[in-house]
């Protein structure tokens, strides 16, 4: 998954423009996403990667960067 993808799938489930997503963004402070949201990303990033994300990672994430890192670790396993 490249980088914009990512910022596109956020963009998308949070209904944000892709250009307010900056990788130091804070999901639920800077972007406001909530925990359904930032669960709805998780399921997202695992259907685009066709992996599973382990839920204890997926709770400390806290930044746009945090989830890319998150990608990143997946697509390498």
């Amino acid at each position: 998954m490249e980088y914009e993808k990512l910022v596109s799938l956020i963009a998308n489930e949070l209904n944000l423009k892709p250009e307010k997503i900056k990788r130091e963004s804070r999901l639920k402070e800077d972007l406001g996403a909530d925990s359904l949201d930032v669960f709805q990303i998780m399921i997202k990033i695992e259907e685009e990667l066709r992996t599973e994300v382990d839920p204890v990672m997926a709770e400390k994430l806290r930044t746009v960067d945090d989830v890319w890192r998150l990608v990143q670790m997946q697509v390498r396993q």
